[in-house]
């Protein structure tokens, strides 16, 4: 493999490794706000309990999901030195704020929240949570801004060779900005959703303390259903802006190869065969790729050998189709991933009355097994989204192989040693993470019943 194949190896196991953690993060910190708001609305120390049980699980989230961030800002110097020169003036904005008003916000107010339980007063503390939670809303906002920016460039000129921001108010009026930031956002809180979900639903299994989980299960059932709807219909929004604001994403997305006619039908499932350009024993719906692009009854698409002839009369000569089949099952695995939690969500909801989930062990095992689905539609959508912007690591701007560090200065051995300490250090996380969230978790939500800490509770408390 080149050393551009390894860089980008090296940048999307990290960042996919990084978005594991993420959106729990943004997602968990409302949900927090929310319990302890209940809590000190109605004086009931069952919400306090819950906001102490899930409070742990977020605390070890947050911690490994700031330690796998950090290393995608020193891969902009090592791997991407020529694309970081091309947008360090665009980038340095707005994740200039974010480090500051955003992540500083977070990172201050949650030591408030953790260990200010008994010194501080009960309006204060609520407070310190929904400033957490504004704060990794905001970080949200600010590098999603930068994302856009990569998606659709706008609000630059070109000096030098050099993107320069030449209105900044542009940045944040982009319009795949106001697609990608609610979609991303309303995920993050319906992998909350159901990760409260189903931790709850595996403690009424295991019996522990049900009457409480009860509560946090009832909450989350409503709330992946709902965020559940909310994602569909944002990201139902956003795929109709690509059709026109990145026309070859949306090709390679539904394997179109050649122009549709004024009644294109969507692919439910195919089998991708990139050599001979087509797409075989596909399942297809009939006009609906027409009315999910244009919301009428006619219209056509362009196909991906249109489009890359396009390109090359305006860039020149060139490759400028992304990896088709990659990009076309990802998008699926996000909408079938998705359609499985709205069907979950509202399962749960219909067993709520009368608290007839307590005794649907079917019903419980199966939210414990959709665990999975909101990272695997998470990790699908980024995917999605990045592998099916290639060749360009700015849209339309610059090309990944021209943003990727000169071989001379990172040589691929240098890339492979780094990800080979990458892999090795991650995957120790990994376990340590895994491990954690399972001891506290089979603890319940009063651990302080359980015996004398151990040196892990220690060492916890101490992160």
């Amino acid at each position: 493999m080149s050393q551009l194949g390894w860089a980008r190896l090296q940048f999307g196991m990290t960042t996919v490794y990084h978005f594991f953690f993420a959106p729990v993060t943004i997602g968990l910190a409302v949900w927090l706000a929310i319990l302890e708001s209940i809590y000190v609305a109605t004086g009931n120390e069952d919400y306090k309990t819950l906001v102490k049980f899930w409070g742990r699980l977020f605390l070890l989230n947050f911690a490994v999901g700031v330690v796998t961030g950090i290393l995608q800002e020193f891969q902009f110097g090592l791997d991407w030195a020529n694309y970081s020169r091309f947008v360090g003036d665009i980038f340095g904005a707005p994740l200039a704020i974010e480090a500051l008003a955003a992540f500083f916000l977070e990172s201050t107010f949650i030591g408030i929240w953790q260990f200010g339980w008994d010194t501080v007063s009960k309006t204060v503390h609520l407070l310190a949570i929904w400033l957490v939670a504004l704060g990794t809303t905001l970080s949200a906002l600010w590098i999603l801004t930068a994302n856009a920016f990569m998606q659709e460039p706008v609000g630059y000129t070109l000096v030098h060779g050099k993107a320069e921001m030449s209105n900044f108010g542009a940045l944040l009026t982009n319009p795949q900005l106001w697609v990608e930031f609610p979609h991303t956002v309303l995920a993050a809180y319906l992998t909350a959703s159901v990760f409260v979900l189903a931790i709850s639903a595996y403690q009424i299994l295991n019996q522990r303390q049900p009457h409480l989980f009860a509560k946090s299960f009832k909450f989350a059932a409503v709330a992946a259903l709902v965020f559940g709807l909310g994602v569909a219909v944002i990201g139902d929004a956003q795929a109709s802006h690509l059709v026109t604001a990145q026309p070859m994403k949306i090709a390679a997305a539904e394997a179109l190869w050649k122009n549709t006619g004024a009644h294109a039908p969507w692919t439910v499932i195919g089998i991708v065969d990139s050599r001979d350009h087509q797409l075989k024993d596909a399942v297809q719906v009939p006009d609906l790729l027409t009315i999910l692009a244009y919301k009428r009854l006619s219209g056509s698409l362009s196909g991906i050998h249109a489009l890359a002839s396009a390109a090359v009369k305006q860039y020149g000569p060139g490759n400028y189709v992304p990896p088709v089949a990659p990009v076309f099952y990802a998008f699926r695995v996000m909408i079938f991933a998705g359609v499985l939690m709205i069907l979950g969500g509202l399962w749960a909801t219909l067993r709520l009355r009368g608290n007839r989930f307590l005794t649907r062990r079917r019903l419980l095992k199966a939210m414990v097994w959709m665990l999975p689905l909101p990272y695997l539609a998470n990790t699908a959508g980024w995917v999605m989204t990045e592998v099916g912007r290639q060749p360009w690591v700015v849209y339309g701007l610059l090309s990944t192989a021209v943003g990727v560090s000169p071989a001379k200065t990172v040589p691929s051995a240098e890339i492979i040693l780094s990800l080979s300490a990458f892999a090795a250090i991650y995957t120790a996380i990994a376990v340590a993470a895994v491990f954690l969230f399972k001891k506290y978790t089979d603890l319940g939500a009063t651990p302080e019943q359980a015996g004398p800490p151990s040196e892990t509770d220690h060492y916890l408390h101490v992160v």
